[in-house]
C-alpha cells in the first residue's frame, strides 16, 4: 500500500475515517531509513514526561467546508491526528509542528488568518495529542515527521495542490521541522521556526532536566543548530523578544546559523513566548506572507 492509497483511506471529515489496517511495511521510496533515526537519550521517562503534554481532542472539529481532518497512519495501529485549511490549490501549502502543549484544535482561529492571505494550513498533532493514538516519544516524534512528509506531498500531488511546500514549526515542532528541512531540501520551498531552540539544553533546563547529570551531552540531542546549518533554501526565523522559555539568543543562532541568501529574522518586541500571536500577530503574518509570496513567485517564472 503505498501512500497515496493511504490517503484515500485516511483523508476525510469530522472526526475522521475508521482506519483499517494501515500497516506501512515498505518505506516509501523517497524516505530515509527510520531505524536510523534514534534519540534513545531523550526518550527516558523523566525526559518524555516534562517534555510532552498531551491532550485529546473531543468530538468533530472541522468547522468549515475548507477544513477537513485527517489521520495520518505513522506505525501499524497508530495514526497522527491533522487539518487541512485549504485556500486553494495554486496557493502555498504550510506544513505545521506545533508545541507541547498544543494541538490542532487550538489554531482553528489562527488558520483562518491563514485561509484570509491565501494560504493552505496544515497542521499536525504528535502521538496522543489530539485524535492522535499512541504514545509521543522523541524518537518516534523524530520518524513520525518523515512520514507525515510524505504523506501530505503524496497528498497534494493526489489533489493537485501546485503551490508552494513551506515546513513551519513553533517551539517543540521546530525540531521536527528542521529534521525535514535538513533531509528532504530538495524538496521543500521555503522554511519557518517560530519560538524555536538552537541548543538541546535550552529546552531541557526550562524542564528542570539537568543533562550533565544524565550523562546526556549536547551531540546526543536534537542538533537543532547543526541542522539548520544544511538549508540553504529561503527561510523566515520568528522569535518574541522577552521569550521566557526558550530564550531570544536561540532564534539568533538559528538565524545566523542558516546559510540562506533569501533569509529574514523577525524578533517580537514586548512579546513572551505564549503571547507572540497576540502582541505581533499583524507584523508575524506580514512576515509569513512576505516569504511565501516570495516562494510562489520563484515557483511562477520556474
Amino acid at each position: 500500500m503505498n501512500f497515496l492509497e493511504l490517503s484515500k483511506i485516511c483523508f476525510g471529515t469530522g472526526t475522521g475515517c475508521v482506519i483499517k489496517r494501515q500497516i506501512l511495511t515498505e518505506r516509501h521510496p523517497t524516505m530515509i531509513d527510520l531505524k536510523k533515526i534514534d534519540y534513545a537519550a531523550l526518550d527516558r521517562p523523566e525526559i518524555t514526561m516534562s517534555l510532552f503534554h498531551p491532550r485529546e481532542a473531543w468530538g468533530a472539529s472541522a468547522p468549515h467546508p475548507a477544513v477537513q481532518d485527517v489521520r495520518i497512519p505513522v506505525e501499524k495501529d497508530i495514526a497522527v491526528g491533522a487539518q487541512v485549511h485549504m485556500a486553494g490549490q495554486a496557493h502555498p501549502v504550510i506544513l505545521y509542528f506545533h508545541g507541547n502543549g498544543e494541538i490542532v484544535e487550538d489554531y482553528l482561529d489562527l488558520a483562518m488568518i491563514y485561509l484570509q492571505l491565501g494560504l493552505n494550513f496544515f497542521p499536525v498533532d504528535y502521538r496522543g495529542y489530539g485524535h492522535s493514538t499512541g504514545s509521543p516519544t522523541v524518537t518516534t516524534m523524530m520518524r513520525d515527521a518523515h512520514v507525515i512528509f510524505e504523506y501530505v506531498r503524496s497528498w497534494m500531488k493526489e489533489q493537485d495542490f501546485t503551490g508552494p511546500l513551506i515546513v513551519m514549526g513553533r517551539s517543540l515542532g521546530s525540531a521536527s521541522a528542521l529534521e525535514l528541512a535538513s533531509c528532504y531540501a530538495e524538496k521543500i520551498d521555503g522554511l519557518i521556526i517560530e519560538s524555536g531552540f538552537a541548543h538541546t539544553r535550552s529546552i531541557l533546563s526550562i524542564l528542570g532536566i539537568n543533562m550533565a547529570a544524565l550523562g546526556i551531552r549536547e551531540e546526543d540531542g536534537f542538533r537543532n543548530l547543526d541542522k539548520m546549518r544544511t538549508f540553504g533554501k529561503p527561510a523566515l526565523v520568528i522569535h518574541a523578544e522577552r521569550d521566557h522559555i526558550l530564550p531570544f539568543s536561540d532564534g539568533e543562532a538559528l538565524f545566523e546559523a542558516c546559510p540562506a541568501a533569501d533569509k529574514t529574522f523577525l524578533g517580537i518586541p514586548r512579546a513572551n513566548h505564549n503571547d507572540i500571536f497576540i502582541v505581533g500577530l499583524k507584523e508575524y503574518m506580514r512576515a509569513v506572507k512576505g516569504l511565501s509570496e516570495r516562494l510562489s513567485s520563484k515557483k511562477v517564472i520556474s
